[in-house]
């Protein structure tokens, strides 16, 4: 896509992250995005969903953080802590009271702020994928 990355473009890259199937893919995608001056984080979880809400946060920050993603700011956290809080609402209904396991995918560009989740939710062998994203701005 031509020209500066705008909403949709960071929402994709989280999305591509958040979908990446190997720490290798995840790493390539972040050197491509790096070129384009998309920043980006990507963190694996799982778990049971509600006690991992908390956790998946926390982890988002941190990584968001580590990676230059945000600044360790009150509004910066609080965007990736935001934008997190509002993916995972998105999957609530289908993961309640079950396990999951995937990917929280981060990106960044100037005040674009987007986080994707995509997770297999799990009871028995009968599977469930779910995609989650949110987006804020911040300064």
């Amino acid at each position: 896509m031509g020209g500066n990355p705008g909403s949709k473009r960071v929402a994709a890259a989280a999305l591509r992250l958040a979908m990446s199937e190997s720490r290798e893919d995840e790493h390539q995608l972040r050197r491509l995005y790096a070129e384009e001056g998309i920043r980006t984080a990507a963190v694996d979880y799982g778990g049971e969903f509600i006690p991992a809400v908390k956790k998946i946060i926390e982890r988002a920050v941190v990584a968001a953080k580590r990676e230059g993603v945000i600044r360790e700011s009150h509004p910066e956290e609080g965007a990736v802590a935001g934008a997190t809080h509002e993916a995972l609402t998105q999957i609530l209904p289908k993961a309640v009271g079950l396990n999951i396991g995937g990917k929280v995918g981060i990106a960044r560009y100037h005040d674009h702020i987007s986080v994707a989740v995509f997770f297999g939710i799990g009871l028995l062998h009968l599977d469930e994928v779910a995609v989650g994203m949110g987006h804020r701005a911040a300064l």
